[in-house]
């Protein structure tokens, strides 16, 4: 395998991606080529918010190829054409052969919720201290625990320990179920998990079998009556459209937590839900908060 590096302005890119795609790269990624240093740009800015930019100004095209000679006859090609001319060969070396499988397992180590409460893949050993334990690999929905809005979530769900045992509990846009999963290991029996993406709800199946947890999870559709636990880690803005709807499966005495919220949102949720609930600050970490309320 060898890596062709390539540096060119940003409207080369699409055209020079295709044109190593034809000429049988493996495969063809684009990152920017001033990463690292000052002059470092993001194209991604808070959720909720446009984007600085669609584009970096100088961009790095790497390709692989499976042989030197592949990669080399690309650059020869490449050369000849009109629009290479603001282009710049940076380098073709041999890729070490690696066991890729284990270098992406090695980027996702056991994650500590409180001291004895982790979430842990399972090509690891929970650690001496865990007493409760998710056992959760990367997949197709969102929660994997090492974000901070779903690790805010599972404080909660760890501090009101005492009121998961019977509680009927409802996790609105479940991702990858490990908030569901998290009220169970801590007692809840009576279980929903709903989420508008088909992926999500069979990610949430999967997840609870592979964690000996019962559970439902379906469609929205799925979520009935009233619970004393409502949990949803979304974004703020379905959160102010779901409000009436969220408040309205809150039992008497029930709680209701919110998460995927930014600290500059916290006014406008608390707005949104006033008629309902009384929304207030119960967690905050890196920029994100954690919202509940109670009913009664």
């Amino acid at each position: 395998m060898h890596e062709l590096s390539l540096a060119c302005p940003q409207e080369q890119v699409e055209l020079l991606s295709d044109a190593l795609e034809a000429l049988d790269a493996l495969s063809v990624s684009v990152e920017d080529a001033d990463a690292h240093t000052d002059a470092e740009q993001a194209l991604f800015g808070e959720p909720g918010m446009p984007a600085p930019r669609n584009a970096w100004q100088r961009s790095r095209v790497l390709a692989l190829f499976a042989t030197q000679a592949l990669a080399q006859d690309a650059v020869d090609l490449l050369s000849a054409q009109d629009f290479f001319s603001h282009c710049d060969v940076v380098g073709l070396a041999p890729l070490a052969e690696q066991d890729w499988v284990r270098l992406t397992q090695s980027q996702f180590a056991p994650v500590s919720i409180t001291p004895d409460f982790w979430i842990v893949p399972t090509w690891h050993e929970p650690p001496a201290e865990a007493r409760y334990v998710i056992r959760l690999d990367p997949g197709l929905a969102f929660g994997t625990g090492t974000h901070p809005t779903t690790r805010m979530c599972l404080r909660w769900i760890a501090a009101h320990a005492s009121e998961m045992a019977p509680a009927r509990v409802l996790d609105y846009g479940c991702g990858s179920g490990i908030l569901a999963i998290g009220t169970a290991k801590f007692g809840a029996r009576d279980i929903d998990a709903v989420d508008i993406d088909p992926a999500a709800v069979e990610s949430t199946r999967y997840n609870a079998d592979a964690n000996s947890v019962q559970l439902r999870s379906g469609l929205p559709d799925g979520a009935t009556g009233t619970y004393q636990v409502v949990l949803a880690n979304i974004l703020a803005t379905p959160l102010r459209v779901l409000a009436p709807l969220l408040c309205a499966h809150v039992a008497d005495g029930g709680h209701l937590v919110l998460a995927g919220i930014l600290d500059r949102q916290v006014a406008e949720l608390q707005e949104a839900y006033a008629p309902w609930l009384t929304l207030s600050v119960a967690d905050s970490e890196d920029g994100w908060v954690l919202m509940t309320a109670q009913r009664g």
